[in-house]
């Protein structure tokens, strides 16, 4: 294999740091495993972030959540744990992890974590007729 799991997230210089907008990145095929039966969890995970003065880099993304397959994991850890990792790697000015567990015994799981930059308010929304 060429490529291999990593927990090395890659970022790029933010082109337009002078402007508050937002990235949406959405990961259909995230998997951990259940810590008490060791049985695979799906999710679909859904970044949403104002950058500051980097991005992610997104093949790192990719490699960073691959990197959780082999690892036991509760819901709410993983979701915290990957929005810490992300919030270290880019300093954004707004962050956001929605992380959708399919079923698993009749229950879906879902875990929001944010975090905001100190300072930073977000504008104001701009409804058109």
């Amino acid at each position: 294999m060429t490529t291999k799991p990593s927990k090395t997230l890659e970022t790029f210089p933010n082109p337009q740091p002078g402007r508050d907008y937002t990235i949406r990145i959405k990961t259909p095929e995230f998997t951990c495993l259940c810590p008490k039966t060791g049985q695979p969890d799906f999710a679909v995970m859904h970044l949403e972030y104002v950058p500051d003065q980097a991005c992610v880099e997104l093949k790192s993304l990719k490699l960073y959540y691959w990197s959780f397959r082999d690892e036991g994991a509760f819901h709410e850890r993983v979701t915290n744990e990957i929005l810490d990792d992300l919030v270290r790697a880019t300093q954004p000015r707004f962050m956001r992890l929605t992380a959708e567990f399919l079923v698993r015994g009749g229950v879906y799981t879902t875990v929001i974590a944010e975090h905001r930059k100190d300072g930073w308010t977000a504008p104001v929304a701009v409804q058109l007729p």
